[in-house]
């Protein structure tokens, strides 16, 4: 296999990788909109949860105030039937304020007793209300649910035919670089093979020692940058290019190290250059 059409496996495996990345994300990011709707019903019930409490809580009060609004009239009225028996006036004193006590303390309940039934019908309208949410939010999962489950078979599916392809351009591919190429191509979005044109790296824009330069010329090895590890072919400069320096989009040999770093927990320093010979 000549290093041309190990390019070209190289440039179509490319694709399929870059292809391969955005559906894993794609699929690894489907749960995440249905836990969003997850989280939001579970509040959801437990907001209901909560209103259902505090209307057990108020309907208690409610009970315990008519009692005692029923026993503030019951004394008022036992009261003001004692009036027909007092006969000195140090009697119709203590009588006549203890009617005005159970009088006022049946205000009081009463008023009370107004304002626990507000609360009340308040905290039923609400929680009607949520049930018709809730009711609603269950749906809208359940409806959700099915969609990401066709949108995840449907991605899975496309992922197993892009590795099958995948399998079949690496059939005649050293393992090694197919390693490599891969981690290059996660590490840096999709691009994992570059021309150089001129001395310059088109992948990081670094401009390269003139042999290195004339090796990726020769095309007789697999050539990796230096400094953004990108797999490198020689592209003629188009007329009036210029080979430029930029230092902020730059890489280093160092991201070729993390990547291994990554699989063997290891810290090295210094530059690799990677050669591979094919043979015909």
């Amino acid at each position: 296999m000549t290093m041309e059409e190990v390019f070209e496996k190289l440039r179509n495996l490319q694709n399929i990788l870059s292809q391969k990345i955005v559906l894993e994300q794609e699929i690894e990011e489907l749960p995440k909109i249905l836990s969003t709707q997850e989280e939001l019903l579970t509040r959801m019930k437990k907001s209901y949860i909560e209103k259902s409490q505090e209307f057990e809580r108020s309907k208690t009060q409610e009970a315990e105030l008519r009692e005692l609004l029923i026993q503030a009239e019951q004394a008022r009225e036992h009261a003001e039937k004692n009036m027909d028996v007092i006969n000195t006036q140090r009697e119709y004193e203590a009588l006549d304020k203890e009617i005005r006590d159970a009088a006022d303390r049946e205000a009081q309940y009463r008023k009370d007793l107004q304002k626990e039934e507000r609360l009340l019908s308040d905290l039923e309208s609400q929680m009607e209300q949520s049930v018709s949410l809730i009711d609603q939010q269950e749906k809208e999962l359940t409806e959700q649910r099915a969609q990401v489950e066709q949108q995840a078979a449907e991605k899975t599916q496309r992922l197993q035919e892009l590795e099958q392809a995948e399998r079949e351009l690496n059939q005649d591919m050293e393992p090694e670089v197919i390693f490599k190429f891969e981690r290059i191509i996660r590490n840096k979005m999709g691009r994992g093979i570059v021309a150089i044109k001129g001395n310059v790296c088109t992948g990081c824009h670094m401009i390269l020692p003139a042999q290195f330069a004339n090796e990726v010329r020769l095309g007789e090895d697999i050539v990796f940058c230096p400094y953004c590890s990108r797999i490198l072919y020689y592209e003629e400069s188009g007329e009036g290019e210029e080979d430029y320096f930029d230092a902020e989009d730059s890489g280093s040999l160092s991201d070729l190290d993390d990547m291994e770093e990554e699989e063997y927990d290891e810290e090295e320093e210094g530059e690799e250059l990677v050669n591979i010979d094919y043979e015909d």
